[in-house]
């Protein structure tokens, strides 16, 4: 059981459409600013009137606010007032190329600026209290990057398995091979190999999570919701996804905030070797791995789920 406020699977089919959903349509508020190049950004944000803090949520590839209506009532219930944009090219937010399904980004410091904005225009003006950052997985990259380029935004960051390297992990040469070739046959902004349009992929095939009723809530929120949707990635958006890993790894002495990285223990995401190197490297900072988990940590059943947001808002209380 947890120490917290937290929805539990068992009752969370009724409670999404009686208790969640009404919440998100009468509390939260919604909105759009201008990101790098004029991309539209989404984003929304909900206030607790008795709120003891603030929490900014980054979220993973392909992800969208919608996704975390059941997380962001959770954190609300707990005290605090929750921000969280959509990053460009995914989810309601502004897409760059004329097939809207392609994973891309001219580079990764177009989400950092966009992160930026969305704090000194939004967060900051909504909030007297410091924001403390949750991230999950490429939002993990992404603020990662944004708290080393203004370690000021942040009293803390909480990383759910954050995107330091990606499986499969191919040895360096092969994966730089790879991607020459790609880049030598193909348009930046085509599929790399393998890559397609979004697939509303079965739960028994998923690699995502082990709970059947949080991944059916966010495939039937992607189908209600087409826009929502996207497919792989670039060739381009994976050469900058390496370079953006390579930068982490190589400042991470610089990483200058208390953060807690929970890692998820059956992750077939994300590079758990790498990301514990990278781990071991960063001051103030303590890694929690949840065994068994899948890479969806804030989605997961609530044996996995409960210890990670367990140990996330005892680390923020502190």
């Amino acid at each position: 059981m947890s120490q917290f406020v937290l929805c539990s699977e068992d009752n969370l089919a009724s409670k999404y459409v009686t208790i969640i959903q009404p919440f998100w349509l009468d509390k939260v508020l919604h909105g759009t600013l201008e990101g790098v190049g004029k991309v539209d950004i989404a984003y929304a944000y909900v206030l607790n009137a008795q709120a003891t803090g603030s929490i900014v949520i980054s979220s993973g590839r392909i992800e969208s606010l919608i996704k975390y209506k059941e997380i962001i009532y959770d954190l609300y219930e707990n005290g605090y007032s929750v921000f969280i944009h959509d990053h460009r090219g995914q989810g309601l937010s502004g897409r760059m190329l004329t097939n809207p399904q392609i994973g891309y980004v001219e580079n990764f410091a177009e989400y950092v600026t966009d992160f930026k904005k969305f704090i000194d225009n939004v967060v900051i003006k909504k909030t007297r209290h410091k924001p403390k950052l949750l991230c999950h997985s490429m939002g993990g990259a992404i603020g990662f990057l944004t708290v080393l380029r203004y370690p000021e935004l942040f009293e803390k960051v909480a990383f759910s398995a954050p995107m330091f390297g990606i499986r499969p992990a191919l040895p360096n040469w092969l994966a730089s091979l790879m991607l020459s070739l790609h880049g030598a046959l193909n348009k930046q902004t085509a599929y790399f190999f393998g890559q397609k349009d979004y697939n509303n992929q079965p739960f028994d095939a998923n690699e995502l999570t082990h709970s059947e009723i949080r991944y059916q809530i966010f495939r039937q929120e992607y189908q209600i919701a087409p826009e929502l949707q996207l497919g792989g990635v670039s060739g381009h958006w994976l050469k900058m996804a390496t370079h953006a890993m390579d930068e982490i790894e190589q400042n991470v002495h610089r990483f200058p905030i208390p953060a807690l990285v929970i890692q998820a223990g059956a992750d077939q995401i994300v590079d758990n070797k790498r990301q514990s190197r990278v781990v071991a490297k960063m001051a103030h900072t303590e890694l929690r791995v949840i065994q068994g988990s899948k890479h969806e940590l804030l989605e997961e059943q609530d044996k996995f789920r409960v210890p990670c947001l367990d140990a996330v808002l005892d680390f923020f209380r502190k």
